[in-house]
């Protein structure tokens, strides 16, 4: 797509490297007009972080999508990350259903579970409301944790082709189109993304670091939205944003005082590159 509007909807944490400060910055890089609908503000992220404020914006998303309608503003995309509510994913539907172009793509990060459980402020009733939202775009892109919650599969820590494969099938019978699973590792000293689109699946492995950092999810989910607007289909999108944010780990690496987030603006210029921009 040329000069593509994207509109990506997320919470936003002031200081933390994740959500919306590291989509802004990645899509714009991409190349693409990239707006933004605050979920929620907090002061910093929650991993680590005591003591944070938040302001919930639930009940500002009418009031912006209706104003954005009456100016007749619509989008290419709309790439959901970190949603709060049942609530916010309702209006999240709406905003599908309203704003999107003719041809625009609907990409769903269903940020809600890792590790093989729900974040806290999650339960049962926000994962069938996810099941409504995700099953219901172009894209989605779940960890394992959240693959097995969308299709009510046991999690297992240790698991072979086979068990991946089942996964990726029962989130096709669901409804999903193309998927993006990430975090699939076959070896303790690698691992990656598993794509499947139109039928085919491809797997995407690369080394594994040994301690993760807080954010990169948001930080993959952004350089995969941008490469895939730039015209690279799902399985190139979804390489180039793991060597991106294997690249932001590696810059942030050794620094003890950056425990927060990955430094994913030092690798930006490389991002940009392997766009071809």
């Amino acid at each position: 797509m040329s000069y593509s509007k994207i509109l990506t909807i997320q919470d936003i944490s002031c200081v933390g490297q994740c959500s919306l400060t590291v989509a802004l910055p990645i899509l714009s890089a991409a190349g693409l007009e990239t707006c933004i609908l605050p979920s929620a503000v907090l002061s910093t992220h929650t991993a680590g972080f005591t003591g944070f404020t938040v302001r919930d914006l639930t009940e500002d998303i009418p009031a912006i999508a209706a104003h954005w309608k009456k100016e007749k503003i619509a989008f290419d995309a709309v790439y959901t990350g970190y949603l709060g509510s049942t609530a916010q994913i309702s209006y999240v539907k709406e905003i599908f259903a309203s704003l999107l172009k003719d041809g625009g793509l609907t990409i769903v990060d269903p940020a809600m579970a890792d590790n093989g459980a729900l974040y806290p402020a999650f339960d049962k009733e926000y994962v069938d409301a996810m099941k409504t939202l995700a099953f219901t775009a172009d894209i989605i892109l779940p960890n394992i944790t959240e693959a097995c919650f969308l299709t009510d599969t046991e999690y297992q820590e240790s698991y072979g082709e086979d068990y991946i494969a089942d996964l990726l099938d029962r989130l096709t019978a669901a409804g999903a189109k193309t998927i993006v699973l990430t975090g699939v590792s076959y070896t303790p000293s690698k691992t990656g993304v598993v794509v499947r689109e139109k039928g085919e699946t491809r797997y995407y492995e690369h080394p594994k670091v040994a301690k993760g950092c807080h954010g990169t999810g948001d930080v993959y989910a952004s350089a995969f939205v941008g490469a895939l607007l730039n015209g690279l289909d799902a399985y190139e999108a979804a390489a180039l944003a793991a060597d991106y944010t294997l690249q932001c780990i590696r810059l942030t690496q050794g620094d003890e005082a950056h425990w927060y987030g990955v430094k994913f603006e030092l690798a930006l210029p490389e991002y940009i590159r392997a766009l071809g921009k």
